[in-house]
């Protein structure tokens, strides 16, 4: 097994016909484990798709084990902006839409789809919250509704008096009651995208980036994890726990722990 070569390389093969014919499942598992842990994924991809080839058009096999080789999964953690910025990107925001529109993502920390698809019927003004309807996983949730946020809802609404969507396309008005189309999520996006540059900030924010910064500002404000995972709709509470990652407050205990144990080395030397 150890003979086998790295495909893109050029090489000729050094095992047999025969020899490649007979490998079993398990060596394939052993050769791609040991290749991926020296070499890039563009390489174990080659090697993955010469193999598939050779099984297909020369032995003429179905490639029975094609998902053995997996990509990595790679984890970023989300670009954050402070309290303040919200504030500051919703005032620059130019259209009364995307500043409403941007106002009910952070405050209620809602997925673009989920805000997009907001009806009259969804807003229950007096007990102050909103029935989210067929969220991620097909399921419904219920979730508070800050007073702020409606008065913002109840001033844009009247420009468009809608009788179903909260948030139309435009050219919908009371008067297409039959047309639910809601606005376009590229138009958000682009919204977003024009202020963040004209704000000057260099983060990678978008629409769902609000999402983000409403779990991450209420950790920091001291709500429990499992409250925000009911907020936020996430099935396990892992999910939710990444945010604690995010939060100012966790940032700076780490950055004193490390400082307390790097202060705490006898270390002689001179400082020039």
């Amino acid at each position: 097994m150890d003979e086998l070569p790295v495909l893109n390389q050029n090489k000729k093969w050094k095992l047999s016909y025969a020899a490649v014919s007979s490998l079993t499942k398990d060596d394939l598992k052993v050769y791609f484990a040991q290749l991926i842990e020296t070499h890039s994924w563009s390489t174990v991809k080659l090697d993955r798709n010469g193999l598939q080839f050779f099984y297909k058009h020369t032995l003429e096999r179905q490639w029975e084990w094609l998902n053995i080789v997996k990509p990595p999964q790679v984890k970023r953690i989300p670009d954050i902006i402070t309290h303040q910025q919200i504030g500051q990107l919703i005032t620059a925001t130019h259209s009364l839409r995307y500043q409403v529109f941007f106002l009910v993502l952070y405050t209620m920390g809602l997925r673009l789809s989920e805000a997009l698809q907001l009806t009259v019927n969804d807003i229950d003004s007096h007990t102050l919250q909103v029935h989210i309807r067929e969220g991620k996983g097909g399921k419904d949730r219920l979730i508070p509704l800050p007073e702020r946020t409606l008065t913002a809802l109840r001033y844009y609404w009247v420009t468009h008096r809608h009788p179903v969507l909260l948030f139309p396309r435009v050219g919908q008005t009371q008067q297409a009651s039959m047309q639910c189309t809601p606005m376009d999520k590229g138009s958000v996006q682009k919204a977003l995208k024009k202020v963040i540059t004209e704000l000057g900030i260099k983060k990678n924010i978008s629409p769902h980036s609000l999402r983000h910064c409403f779990a991450t500002h209420l950790l920091e404000q001291g709500m429990d994890l499992r409250s925000l995972q009911i907020l936020l709709g996430h099935n396990s509470l892992n999910t939710t726990a990444k945010y604690t990652q995010l939060t100012s407050i966790k940032q700076k205990d780490n950055v004193l722990a490390l400082n307390a144990l790097t202060d705490k080395l006898l270390i002689q030397w001179e400082m020039l």
